[in-house]
C-alpha cells in the first residue's frame, strides 16, 4: 500500500524526511541554501527539524516503538 493512503506510513515518511533534511543541512549547509522552488521544500523541512527538534525527536521515538511493537 502506498504511503499516501496509509496514515502510519505517511507519518513515517514525513518524520524521516524532516530528520534527513535537518541532518543534511547541519553537515552540508550549501545544499539547502535556496529557499524557493523544489529545494525550498527541503529547506523548510530542515527548518522544522531545527526549531521543533524536541517534538520531532519524540515523534521519531514514538514511531520507532510503534514500528517495533505494533
Amino acid at each position: 500500500m502506498s504511503a499516501l493512503f496509509n496514515f502510519h506510513s505517511f507519518l513515517t515518511v514525513v518524520l524521516l524526511g524532516i530528520c534527513t533534511c535537518t541532518y543534511v543541512k547541519m553537515h552540508f549547509p550549501a545544499l539547502l541554501e535556496q529557499r524557493t522552488g523544489f529545494r525550498g521544500f527541503f529547506w523548510k523541512a530542515a527548518r522544522i527539524g531545527e526549531r521543533l527538534s524536541p517534538w520531532v525527536a519524540v515523534g521519531c521515538l514514538t514511531m520507532g516503538v510503534s514500528i517495533i511493537f505494533f
